[in-house]
Formats: C-alpha cells, sequence, structure tokens
C-alpha cells in the first residue's frame, strides 16, 4: 500500500498559473491544520525554539491541556508540518524544514497580486 503524501507535500503556490484540483484540496488542507490559533501558536513556538520540543513543555504556554495539545501536534504532524520523535515516553517535535520552506511558497504572492 503506498503511503499518502502530506497535505504540505502536494499543495501549491497561490501565485502559480493555475491550480488542479488536488493542489487546490491540499492547499486548503495545509491552511485548515493551521486554521486554529493554538496551532498558529505551537508552529511559533517550534520556530523560535532551537531545538525539538517536548509536547509537556507546550501545555503551559498554550494553556491547554494534554489531550488538546496533543491533537493540535497531531493535525499538524498528519498535515507535514511537524515532525515527532519518541525518546522514551516522551515526544519531541520541531518543524520539518523542507515543510516550512514549502509553506513560504505557498503563500508568496508578491509579484503575481494587486
Amino acid at each position: 500500500m503506498a503511503a499518502v503524501a502530506s497535505p504540505v507535500e502536494c499543495c501549491a503556490p497561490l501565485g502559480a498559473r493555475s491550480l488542479d484540483e488536488e493542489q487546490a484540496l491540499a492547499t486548503a488542507e495545509l491552511f485548515k491544520a493551521l486554521g486554529d490559533p493554538a496551532r498558529v501558536r505551537i508552529v511559533n513556538l517550534l520556530a523560535t525554539s532551537g531545538e525539538p520540543v517536548c509536547a509537556c513543555e507546550l501545555y503551559e504556554p498554550l494553556g491547554l491541556s494534554q489531550p488538546t495539545v496533543s491533537h493540535h501536534l497531531k493535525r499538524l504532524t498528519d498535515a507535514g508540518l511537524l515532525e515527532r520523535e519518541q525518546r522514551g515516553k516522551w515526544a519531541y517535535f520541531s518543524l520539518k524544514r523542507d515543510a516550512v520552506e514549502m509553506l513560504a511558497a505557498v503563500a508568496d504572492l508578491k509579484g503575481v497580486c494587486c
């Protein structure tokens, strides 16, 4: 069985000449993954950390319970934005470098708009 590609692997820049249905759907899924303020804050916290962050270190800054943080981390991981590393009983998360570059390219509308 072939692995299903994450939205970040299939999306296309919004400034592309045109998007096919699959690219538009994948791009929408990526934005849906970022469509919650807690998930945006998680991306921000990981982007400003110099190393992977334990999920347990996110509860207090986000003011959210462990199950809620885990849900948001899963959504971001499934979207292809995060890498998850298991260290004993703890899970550590970091941003995928290629996903960050793709996200920047998707949102880049300079020279296309207005």
